[in-house]
């Protein structure tokens, strides 16, 4: 089977919260590829180096109406302190923890731009199943 190679790329601005709970500006990338569709990557510029991280889409998806996740990325929403909603990532590492925030509308745009792609529950149609079996094997 061969399958175009599709993407959608989201840049967003998100909020790092510290432990104090003071706020930084986080430039993120989220990114969804049709050859990979259960996931989602997100590049975290932090400056001097960019941090990438992957999960699975239906748990982004999830996390901005109820909190899901186990193991190192949990989800969840949130008001802001305006009272705008937001949704919360928390992602866990040997190295530390980051808690960070979005508005929950620009997380929900991305998603619906994933859905366009590749609609929930097609995810099977878009995956290689021959190309998957040879790269473990090979």
């Amino acid at each position: 089977m061969d399958i175009a190679p599709l993407s959608v790329t989201h840049t967003l601005t998100l909020e790092l919260i510290d432990a104090s709970g003071t706020a930084t500006p986080l430039e993120a990338e989220l990114r969804y590829d049709n050859h990979d569709p259960y996931a989602v990557s997100a590049c975290f510029d932090t400056g001097a180096t960019s941090v990438r991280w992957v999960f699975g889409r239906t748990l982004l998806s999830g996390g901005v109406f109820r909190p899901t996740g186990d193991g190192d990325v949990h989800v969840w929403p949130c008001l802001d302190s305006a009272g705008g909603a937001v949704t919360i990532l928390e992602l866990t590492s040997p190295d530390g923890e980051a808690i960070m925030q979005a508005q929950s509308e620009d997380v929900c745009a991305f998603l619906r731009r994933t859905e366009e792609l590749v609609p929930v529950g097609s995810e099977t149609l878009h995956v290689d199943i021959e190309k998957a079996i040879a790269e473990l094997l090979g």
